[in-house]
């Protein structure tokens, strides 16, 4: 889309700078189909802005439903946004290993180990996955958990399918912290 198609959302890519740092190329591709983006603003909106958990937190869930799933364009916008929001940098490199990481609790290992689970195919999410979550989360909380990670199910399989280049500043980020432990921008360059 030229620049000018792009006026209409000048607004909106405004608001999303401001939240995450960066306007995702991918939001430019999708308002390629009418209506798409602002249907994606709209429940992006719903399930981030919500209060049932903490939206650094939903940055972490939706960087391991993209892990399991392996778009490796999404775990660099996860890691940039929770870094964008003040999570630690030690904490984001550690997300790999986050069963055994002191940086993690185990309510956040119950939250990760069901949004990874989720991110594979097949789905490998256990009945055991579910009662660890109820030990900490409301089942308001889990359905909010369960929200990031069907939300990031498009994303990944959207921006994996599209091949969509990779903004400067998540790239740099991803470079930094996840790049030690073998991520790789893929066809995402």
């Amino acid at each position: 889309m030229s620049t000018d198609e792009l006026e209409e959302y000048a607004e909106g890519f405004a608001l999303i700078e401001g939240f995450m740092g960066f306007v995702p190329s991918s939001l430019r591709v999708m308002a390629r189909v009418p209506g798409l983006l602002d249907g994606m603003t709209g429940l992006s909106s719903v399930v981030f802005l919500n209060e049932l958990l903490p939206v650094e937190f939903k940055q972490l869930i939706g960087f391991m439903a993209s892990a399991g799933a392996g778009c490796r364009y999404c775990q660099a916008h996860t890691v940039a946004h929770a870094a964008h929001l003040g999570v630690e940098a030690e904490k984001l490199a550690e997300l790999w290993s986050f069963e055994t990481s002191d940086r993690f609790d185990d309510a956040e290992r119950a939250a990760l180990r069901l949004a990874l689970h989720s991110g594979q195919a097949p789905n490998s999410v256990t009945d055991e996955d579910f009662a660890q979550c109820r030990r900490y989360y409301s089942d308001e909380q889990i359905t909010a958990i369960v929200a990031v990670c069907a939300l990031f199910g498009y994303l990944n399989r959207f921006n994996e399918t599209m091949a969509t280049t990779l903004e400067e500043t998540p790239r740099m980020i991803a470079d930094e912290v996840l790049a030690p432990q073998g991520w790789i921008v893929g066809r995402h360059g």
